[in-house]
């Protein structure tokens, strides 16, 4: 089969990986302009473009494809001229008009982390880590122009472990994506098949995951040890869970563990131990979270004895 992909971070790489190792034909490629990134603000390729570049596939960059412009109009036209037989998205990062959606053969399907119509939206990773759900996947769905609104045709099973970051459970899902869209086009048959047997999404099931905000990864200590150390795992690599330590810097958090620290009658936030596990601080429901991981402004990020070491951090400190 004739197949564009658009997609733009490693997650989508991963599935376009896959596909490249199969016997259809990917036509066009499709991602995010180049956005400028680093210390140095360079324009930096996605993951996608890199990886399409390497294997000399064509690369397409549209800002977007809305009919009420004249490059929307374009790059419609050049989609519609590729006779694409499916195209496959995976976190492209552009909204898809239904003209779009109808132009390949076979339609459009998106591969998406989570387990629909559980978190549709933008940050189904990180919800599902911050929400304490037990489990999570991946969806490959047939698009329609809602949010994540497509009928499902595969799902994958993920166990989301007690120490998983939303980096690592991306990773395991990446790989998961990509192995489930490898399936589903295994044949054009195949394809068939799953679009016989897909399944309407039941709205009632329906949960967003909202886009992350910087401000969210706040450390909050009234709240409970679980959910605190939940957020931390949610917000890493990104926004990084924070403590502030005056109004224009902040203290990262990349890792936690819960404490069996006895925090009863200390207020939330108190420092009750430093050791080689790593800070031991009181939260809201009177039990301790393990800080094991510390970014100061302007360094790296710190193990529990290099924390020590530095001598910033006293036992009976209060965060704010």
């Amino acid at each position: 089969m004739k197949i564009v992909f658009a997609g733009t971070p490693e997650f989508a790489a991963q599935a376009l990986a896959a596909l490249l190792k199969t016997d259809h034909e990917i036509i066009a490629v499709y991602t995010q302009p180049d956005r400028k990134a680093g210390r140095g603000q360079k324009l930096t390729a996605s993951a996608v473009k890199l990886l399409a570049l390497q294997h000399n596939l064509p690369v397409y960059q549209p800002l977007h494809f809305k009919a009420s412009t004249e490059e929307g109009l374009a790059a419609q036209q050049a989609l519609a001229d590729s006779n694409a037989d499916i195209m496959v998205v995976a976190a492209y990062g552009l909204i898809l008009p239904q003209t779009v959606l109808d132009m390949p053969k076979y339609g459009c399907l998106n591969i998406h982390g989570s387990l629909l119509p559980r978190w549709r939206g933008a940050a189904p990773i990180q919800r599902a880590i911050a929400t304490g759900d037990a489990e999570t996947g991946v969806t490959i769905m047939k698009m329609a122009a809602g949010l994540d609104t497509g009928d499902m045709m595969y799902k994958t099973l993920c166990p989301i472990e007690a120490d998983d970051t939303s980096a690592s459970l991306h990773d395991k899902l990446a790989l998961q994506g990509a192995e489930a869209i490898a399936a589903v086009l295994e044949s054009e048959e195949q394809l068939l098949q799953y679009l016989e047997r897909r399944e309407v999404q039941d709205e009632a099931q329906t949960v967003y995951a909202h886009k992350l905000s910087k401000a969210e990864a706040q450390i909050d200590w009234s709240q409970d040890a679980v959910s605190i150390d939940r957020n931390i795992r949610a917000f890493n690599p990104w926004p990084v869970a924070f403590i502030p330590l005056d109004d224009s810097n902040n203290l990262r958090i990349w890792g936690s563990a819960l404490s069996e620290q006895n925090a009863a009658g200390q207020a939330a936030g108190t420092i009750l131990l430093l050791d080689k596990q790593g800070v031991h601080v009181a939260c809201g429901d009177e039990k301790a979270i393990c800080l094991t991981s510390l970014q100061w402004p302007g360094g790296k990020a710190l193990n529990p004895v290099q924390i020590n070491q530095t001598q910033k951090l006293a036992v009976g400190n209060t965060f704010a």
